[in-house]
């Protein structure tokens, strides 16, 4: 296979290069022209007033997570320790215990999930594993350069309500995750198949909508296989090529290709290994990218701890002015969904894509890592960015709130820069890895839709994979805004069918949540 994939990349070389000389304003000219409609479709906005315009797709996810919040009565708190301890190992007892009336049968059907033959614990990764595949694909630039756009738009008060939408979405990433265990596939060799496709067009089959779910599972497919090129590979790719060659002051016209194509190399190793692979490469990635990144945060403001007190004091005042309210909801939850802000993606369902390879047979226990990751993405480490901008601003004063910025990165860049000299070296290599990572989750997440649309096979595996490797080089190499756009519009339309699925099927989330709090008591008895 990757002699194969070597041949293709020396066949389609010099083409690439021809592209990268003459066709990127006609592409995206063009593909704005096809595609405007689905993108305006998606991004329409509602007037609420002469000057809150909200658009829908953002109101269908933050009322989603509401609605979760409550009908879940605040699991993302109540459950927050037992996510902790779930992650460590210390209920890993109960995957190893066959269906008894102690722990009980999963099902009805006397198999786990209706669908594996014995009571072990299938799957394929642990759930740190599982939390570090998903996180790669959420943690990524929107933590970096979004913020830095949401908070020139909004100004401080951006992030009280960037860190109300995380804590919210927890709530949605604990529904869609235990369902993507619940009703998850899993081959005769042990490969998982999972996600929104399977427990929509599986989970309304029980409930006797089945012509529903079919169509629902369908859309979200094509959906998930398009913002895996677009927002998921594309534009990780060309922002990590363009800070690259910034950095380095590289002037060589083909210096984005080349950067590319090696990019492109190292995917292409990781993806081939499947999902362990990926969450073998994600669990060392992840933490250490993030360590790295919030480290040199809280060093900065450590520095500057005489200025935190003012930052926080102008978080909470802009938050409930009118400039706070109107920026924070407008430029975090509008700018932060279009550029990544709220890069969490709870509620859009990718990530249960991830979430459905753990190895267990209690499905709920899955939902409960998962809420972790919101807190994580969004309340951690995009926290972490904006108390450093707001700090180093206070000092700096180097961008003026209410004026929007176009490249955040290097905002962000110049804020770290600011307090700790050449810091931008490191935080190319971070955005790098950032990239990196969500590019091979996304891959993952795109191959599960590719597979659920077009069958389960080797051929059918290796052209998605080439296509992907593909998108990776087109994205560094030439710009296409346009198409871009398309490909985030894709991964938000995913809302829609796994939206209507979680809410349908949330009675199945309680009765899994109560299974496993249940079990769990009976092993604390013991």
């Amino acid at each position: 296979m990757k002699k194969k994939l070597l041949t293709l990349f020396t066949i389609v070389f010099p083409f690439l290069t021809f592209a990268q000389e003459t066709l990127p304003e006609k592409i995206d000219s063009t593909f704005k022209y096809l595609t405007g409609w689905f993108v305006d479709a998606i991004f329409y906005a509602i007037p609420f007033s002469e000057k809150v315009q909200i658009p829908w797709v953002l109101i269908a996810l933050v009322g989603g997570a509401v609605y979760f919040t409550l009908r879940f009565k605040f699991a993302q708190f109540r459950l927050f320790g037992t996510s902790i301890r779930v992650v460590q190992g210390k209920y890993d007892e109960l995957d190893h215990h066959t269906a008894d009336k102690a722990f009980g049968d999963v099902t009805d059907g006397g198999d786990v999930f209706e669908t594996i033959a014995s009571e072990g614990a299938d799957g394929e990764v642990s759930h740190f594993q599982a939390l570090t595949a998903a996180l790669s694909a959420t943690v990524g630039l929107g933590n970096i350069a979004g913020v830095a756009v949401a908070l020139s738009i909004g100004g401080p008060g951006a992030t009280f309500w960037m860190i109300l939408a995380g804590l919210l979405g927890m709530a949605s990433k604990f529904a869609e995750c235990t369902l993507g265990v619940k009703y998850r596939d899993v081959g005769a060799d042990g490969t998982v198949y999972g996600g929104p496709m399977y427990y929509i067009s599986k989970g309304l089959k029980e409930r006797g909508l089945e012509r529903l779910g079919k169509v629902l599972a369908v859309l979200f497919a094509i959906f998930v296989v398009g913002g895996s090129f677009g927002g998921g590979n594309m534009f990780q790719a060309n922002q990590a090529s363009a800070q690259f060659v910034q950095l380095f002051g590289l002037t060589n016209a083909n210096a984005s290709m080349y950067f590319g194509i090696v990019m492109a190399a190292i995917v292409a190793v990781v993806i081939i290994g499947g999902i362990k692979r990926i969450a073998s490469v994600t669990e060392k990635i992840v933490p250490f990218m993030a360590i790295i990144y919030v480290g040199a945060a809280l060093v900065i403001i450590f520095m500057n701890i005489s200025l935190l007190g003012q930052a926080i004091g102008m978080i909470f005042d802009g938050a409930f002015t009118g400039s706070g309210i109107i920026g924070g909801f407008i430029g975090v939850l509008i700018q932060g969904f279009r550029r990544g802000t709220f890069s969490n993606e709870a509620g859009v369902g990718s990530a249960a894509i991830a979430h459905s390879a753990v190895r267990t047979k209690y499905p709920a226990s899955e939902g409960i890592v998962a809420l972790l990751e919101p807190f994580i993405d969004t309340v951690v480490i995009c926290t972490m960015t904006a108390l450093v901008l707001v700090i180093t601003n206070i000092k700096g004063g180097f961008f003026e709130y209410g004026v929007e910025v176009k490249q955040g990165v290097e905002l962000t860049a110049t804020a770290f820069d600011s307090a700790i000299p050449h810091f931008s070296v490191i935080l190319t290599i971070a955005v790098i890895l950032f990239a990196f990572s969500t590019m091979i989750s996304w891959s993952y997440y795109g191959m599960q839709g590719w597979k659920y649309l077009f069958g389960k096979g080797k051929t059918t595996d290796l052209v998605y994979k080439i296509l992907f490797l593909l998108f990776v080089v087109v994205g560094s190499s030439i710009s296409l805004g346009s198409v871009i756009d398309f490909s985030d519009a894709m991964i938000f339309a995913m809302v829609i069918p796994n939206m209507i699925g979680v809410i349908l099927l949330s009675p199945k989330i309680q009765e899994e949540l109560d299974r496993y709090m249940q079990a769990i008591k009976t092993l604390v008895k013991k």
